[in-house]
């Protein structure tokens, strides 16, 4: 468990860097095959999708350093080292979904299908994502507790920089634990919760790929999901500040509210909404849809992608 994959001389490749990589081509191969599979253009998803990924990039670490801020206040400069690890999917979904409302807007790309493909993909890179937290240890760290659960991480693990018990943020291991009250363990491996939880959604999403229903339906069961199970079984147990502390059990490790699951609320009410009041019936093309998937009137087709212009 070492942060640094290969070091030649002053270039080092982090495994953090590369499972995001593998992460979004993943995502992209994934997203690809499904557009193909209802007859959609698969180069303009590919093209929209390039925007997606560097908005969501920065979206992902913005957030992360809204809600953290406490790492970076006294090195502002590791805002920028992204490959250490931070980010904030909430971020990186809400940013990464500019660039295809705009090519809705502008060239009438079918996003809520384009967003239904990506779906599966996103529960990938989440799992890869934490997989990779792991490795930098420092990483999404969980709080201390006395459950069977409890994971004690080896001294290999490079990364980790132990805790101590009364923090309620990783970056105060070094300013409030006195150096016989590190200890590293047990704590609750939410790294491990988080693969979890990415490998349940991406089977979440082919389940409800598999029904058929208009697009945008997967779109928001998996923004309800996701929020329900960071919210509930991940941030719940992670070593992050309480925007509002209204509960905290040092014992078992759990502590309530973090930012992310203030944010989570409105998402997941936002998301059951349009889950339950989502058009019946199956897809239909042209996937241009509208709210509540409802299909725009005819006059309004779409601009050919670049593999319609080539035949």
């Amino acid at each position: 468990m070492d942060p640094v994959m290969i070091e030649l001389g002053p270039l080092k490749i982090y495994w953090y860097g590369l499972f995001m990589v593998i992460g979004i081509f993943a995502s992209f191969e994934i997203s690809k095959r499904i557009v193909k599979s209802w007859g959609l253009d698969a180069d303009q998803l590919e093209q929209i999708g390039f925007w997606a990924v560097i908005w969501g990039v920065v979206g992902a670490r913005l957030f992360y350093v809204v809600t953290s801020p406490s790492e970076f206040v006294n090195d502002p400069v590791k805002i920028f080292q992204i490959w250490q690890g931070g980010i904030s999917i909430h971020g990186g979904l809400l940013f990464g979904m500019v660039p295809f409302i705009w090519a809705l807007y502008r060239y009438k790309a079918p996003a809520l299908a384009y967003f239904d493909a990506i779906a599966p993909g996103v529960g990938i890179a989440i799992a890869l994502g934490r997989l990779g937290n792991i490795m930098n240890g420092s990483d999404t760290v969980g709080r201390l507790t006395n459950w069977p659960i409890g994971f004690t991480w080896p001294a290999s693990a490079s990364g980790f920089p132990g805790v101590c018990p009364g923090i309620n943020d990783i970056s105060e291991v070094f300013t409030k634990c006195a150096s016989d009250a590190i200890v590293r363990g047990p704590v609750h491996f939410t790294q491990f919760y988080g693969i979890l939880i990415g490998i349940a959604l991406f089977l979440m999403c082919l389940y409800w790929l598999r029904q058929n229903r208009p697009y945008g339906y997967v779109f928001w069961n998996f923004v309800l999901w996701y929020s329900l199970f960071r919210a509930g079984l991940e941030e719940t147990f992670r070593l992050n500040p309480l925007w509002v502390p209204v509960y905290t059990n040092t014992e078992a490790g759990i502590g309530l509210f973090t930012a992310t699951q203030i944010i989570s609320i409105p998402l997941i009410i936002v998301a059951a909404y349009f889950v339950l009041t989502w058009k019946k019936g199956p897809r239909e093309n042209p996937p241009l849809l509208g709210y509540g998937g409802v299909p725009v009137p005819s006059g309004s087709e779409p601009k050919p992608g670049r593999s319609e212009r080539k035949k």
